[in-house]
């Protein structure tokens, strides 16, 4: 797989979100409409003007992106289409290498994304009954 992963800017912002959307349509059945509809127009206005986000491209087609803070993975999204391809896992392994991380957050109610990390070597370290935003969506806690 002939793939690269660079930064994101501003004018990535909409496939970002495309990706975002069919990502948490394939895996979040648990989100409400109304947190759904939230989290998509917070995300480009809050989140990503303050992370460093890069993108996984293959033939000019961007098929995920992913973000760390300080120590910790704050999102890793495959368009739904490129799910179980290897993407995540090349974006992961360059996220650890390249940026480093320690933690990461992941919805309780996302088995796949929790089987997921495990594979890669976390550990379940705590859990929260709230996500980040205070919404009633548990969280667990993840380490290396």
């Amino acid at each position: 797989m002939s793939y690269h992963i660079v930064k994101a800017g501003k004018k990535d912002y909409p496939r970002i979100m495309e990706i975002w959307t069919s990502s948490v349509k394939a895996t979040h059945d648990f989100l409400s409409e109304k947190d759904f509809d939230y989290f998509k127009e917070v995300i480009p206005k809050d989140y990503l003007p303050r992370l460093d986000v890069y993108l996984i491209t293959e033939n000019n087609e961007t098929k995920g992106f992913a973000s760390v803070a300080e120590d910790t993975l704050e999102m890793l999204f495959i368009h739904d289409d490129f799910r179980g391809k290897g993407y995540g896992k090349k974006l992961y392994q360059f996220m650890k290498d390249q940026i480093g991380f320690s933690k990461l957050d992941v919805n309780e109610q996302n088995p796949q994304a929790i089987g997921f990390y495990e594979k890669m070597g976390f550990n379940k370290v705590g859990r929260s009954e709230k996500d980040g935003s205070g919404k009633d969506y548990p969280i667990i806690h993840m380490g290396l």
